[in-house]
């Protein structure tokens, strides 16, 4: 599932009367030139629309109200060219509810050591301006992120994507209807949470629907042979299933759930969704090969009625735009402790996303012990070798908490011929012992969000732009330091919430 339009940054420049209108004419000319180097970077994933400069209050709370009321801005970039009194932004800045990128940069990388005068002083003195802004934003407490450094080194550029990728994927989540389809898996508990909090906290609004909705529009489906073609150019079916094959009828009746749950949640604006194999209604098949399918396309996905899980992956999908690499909701399943590395074998029952996946999968139909229903279809394969990220969020009734886990995908010490599911096996960091001890020490869930597209500075940012707790589980965690940091931000979050 993806945006109608490109996602929009806006890009505001501040000077001041003060220097005159030719002056300011160079600074609207050094504005757009730093746009213009950021778009043809190529490395930035929204569109840079530039505002003219901003020289008085007035006009910087009205373009910040604007910003928040246009639907296609997703963040705002604020740069001060000269020399920009930050007291004419107090009232914008206090209006602003897009996420907030401070550039500390210049349009002249190296000094003109020679033919420096002062005229060049007053006018390139962001050094100057910039810390007046920034101040500013101190003083007010503005949530920001604040990248130094040119434009045209490909760190800073990273930086900026970074950001703009966590305010794409907070933008989606707020505008997020998730369907759920039956509810949690009876008596676990981490699946379970708090819908209300979570539509004030991120925007996402979460409602359940009888199966048997979903079922009329799945019987209401008549014709799925182009469907079927699709799947045998897309996938190495196997005889069985392929046209002839003695259960061929079982990938047709899967199409018809594919074509039935798609426009289900089109229909309903959908763009995540869960399924729930105790509860599936007059569902011949658990949905496997559909799920996979729509999460391929863009869709959040949560098993056994986890909605938290299935919006986040609607969040990291949303961030992951227009990278090859891809994001699919993951299971920590079995351990392999040894010989070697020690590694984690993830997996689910059946719903695993193909844009992980390290070769063309195969679409296959294997018995399923649970659900009672048809054997159900679905796609087979390794996830590619490379490094990633698990992710998951947790509520823990005061606040909710995203855990993550710097990984790296690799391929199976040896195959796996009996294993009916695809599948992903990772290194964790730092090890597979601290890992889990950590994960298990925050509270974080079984049921994740495995991304190979989106990176932690991207998880960080957006971290900060929902409000929410992020522990971080990397090459230099320990235990013990693990342990300190979750005492020291729950102190932190419960004070921050005041009395």
């Amino acid at each position: 599932m993806t945006r109608a339009s490109k996602p929009q940054l806006w890009f505001l420049t501040g000077s001041q009367a003060l220097y005159g209108e030719e002056t300011l004419e160079q600074v609207a000319g050094q504005s757009l030139r730093i746009q213009q180097l950021l778009a043809a970077s190529g490395g930035i994933s929204a569109e840079i629309v530039g505002k003219p400069v901003l020289t008085e209050a007035a006009s910087i709370r009205r373009v910040l109200q604007e910003a928040n009321s246009d639907a296609a801005c997703v963040g705002v970039i604020a740069w001060m060219h000269t020399f920009s009194p930050a007291k004419m932004w107090i009232t914008g800045l206090d209006a602003l509810r897009k996420p907030l990128l401070h550039l500390h940069t210049q349009l002249n990388e190296a000094l003109p050591w020679s033919t420096i005068d002062m005229d060049f002083m007053n006018l390139n003195q962001a050094a100057h301006g910039d810390r007046e802004f920034g101040f500013i934003q101190t003083r007010l407490g503005v949530p920001r992120k604040t990248v130094a450094g040119h434009v045209s080194d490909p760190v800073v550029v990273a930086r900026i994507d970074a950001w703009a990728r966590a305010a794409i994927g907070a933008d989606h989540l707020r505008n997020l209807r998730l369907a759920r389809f039956g509810d949690n898996m009876r008596d676990v508990a981490v699946t379970e949470g708090d819908k209300v909090e979570a539509e004030l906290r991120f925007g996402v609004s979460v409602n359940t629907y009888g199966v048997n909705e979903l079922v009329e529009q799945v019987d209401a489906v008549s014709d799925v042979d182009a469907l079927v073609a699709q799947y045998a150019e897309d996938y190495d079916v196997v005889p069985e299933l392929a046209a002839g094959g003695a259960r061929h009828e079982s990938l047709r009746y899967a199409a018809k759930i594919e074509a039935g749950l798609r426009r289900f949640l089109t229909d309903g604006g959908f763009g995540a969704f869960t399924t729930n194999f105790e509860d599936l209604g007059g569902l011949r098949q658990l949905p496997g090969l559909a799920v996979q399918r729509l999460m391929a396309d863009g869709y959040g996905f949560g098993g056994e009625g986890d909605w938290k899980t299935s919006a986040l992956l609607a969040a990291v999908k949303a961030m992951g735009v227009g990278k090859s690499l891809g994001a699919s909701f993951m299971e920590d399943y079995t351990y392999h402790f040894g010989p070697g590395t020690p590694k984690i074998l993830g997996a689910h029952m059946l719903e695993v996303c193909p844009s992980i996946a390290a070769a063309k999968p195969s679409c296959e139909i294997h018995a399923l012990g649970i659900g009672g229903r048809e054997d159900p279809v679905r796609l087979v394969f390794d996830a590619a070798p490379g490094p990633g990220v698990v992710l998951g969020l947790v509520d823990l009734g005061d606040r909710f908490r995203l855990v993550a886990n710097e990984i790296e995908v690799v391929a199976p010490d040896e195959p796996l011929p009996k294993l009916p599911v695809a599948r992903a096996v990772w290194e964790p960091a730092p090890s597979l012992s601290t890992s889990a001890e950590s994960w298990i020490t925050a509270g974080g869930p079984h049921h994740t969000v495995l991304t190979q597209a989106v990176g932690t500075e991207t998880l960080r940012d957006f971290a900060n732009l929902l409000g929410v707790e992020l522990l971080v589980i990397d090459q230099d965690t320990t235990p013990h330091g693990f342990a300190d940091r979750i005492r020291w931000n729950q102190a932190y979050h419960r004070l921050a919430q005041g009395f």
